[in-house]
């Protein structure tokens, strides 16, 4: 092998934007006035470069072995409004408190809360959420993440499809469920509780939810399957009650 295949295989194994900058260059003259720009993808391996590097140096020599591997929130859900359906109850409201805290975003009510939430807020010192309501009126192109459904016969009249960016839910598909124009983040799971979802996703990710959150999840899920007794009761359901406990 040649001294340049050489060091363009050692480079080829370093990354793909480095081997690209060996292989390809930037500005190559041909015949004439023709030059080479570098084409979308070549820009985007190389732009994207330390984020590759980062991933791949964390993973094993050899493709057999199976790693602990880091997982990542969606940046979609930054900053969105989490908001449950018009029939409020202690699920949707803390689901949409720990999906706030979780994914850096902003709890909020699509109606006025039952007396089993407000209990549970008054017993964790939890500030009740304001009202879907105030929140677009302040700012109407807030980004929306529906939680506890994804049926427009549940969902607040105010809230446009255009700003839903994401559903976590754990109820069926029916004929209602939401129509976007665009790509959305979706968590759906075949759970008895949302705010299990929710939970599920805080330990999975290495995080440990606050005393508050802990306890707003653990009501939730102990509301919505029945104490456990419920039909829809999963083992996840158990396993997570378990945790927060």
């Amino acid at each position: 092998m040649s001294s340049r295949w050489s060091t363009l295989s050692t480079r080829v194994q370093a990354g793909g934007a480095e081997a690209l900058r060996l292989a390809v260059g930037e500005g190559k003259q041909y015949e004439g006035d023709i030059v080479r720009k570098r084409t979308e993808v070549e820009k985007v391996v190389i732009e994207k470069e330390k984020a590759a590097g980062d991933i791949v140096h964390a993973l094993p020599e050899d493709s057999e072995t199976q790693p602990e591997v880091k997982l990542y929130l969606p940046n979609i859900l930054k900053d969105a409004v989490f908001v449950g359906h018009l029939v409020t109850d202690l699920d949707s409201v803390a689901g949409a408190i720990g999906a706030a805290e979780l994914y850096g975003g902003i709890p909020a009510l699509a109606s006025e809360v039952n007396s089993e939430t407000a209990f549970a807020l008054e017993k964790f010192g939890v500030e009740k959420p304001r009202t879907i309501e105030d929140i677009l009126k302040e700012n109407p192109e807030v980004d929306i993440c529906l939680v506890d459904h994804q049926q427009t016969s549940q969902m607040n009249p105010l809230i446009s499809p255009d700003r839903i960016v994401g559903v976590i839910d754990h109820h069926a598909l029916q004929s209602k469920t939401i129509v976007t124009d665009k790509p959305i983040y979706i968590d759906i799971r075949p759970w008895g509780s949302m705010s299990t979802i929710i939970a599920h996703t805080f330990v999975t990710h290495g995080r440990r939810p606050a005393k508050h959150i802990a306890g707003m999840l653990l009501c939730a899920i102990l509301s919505d399957t029945l104490n456990l007794l419920g039909p829809t009761t999963t083992d996840w359901d158990r396993l997570m009650v378990a945790v927060l406990a």
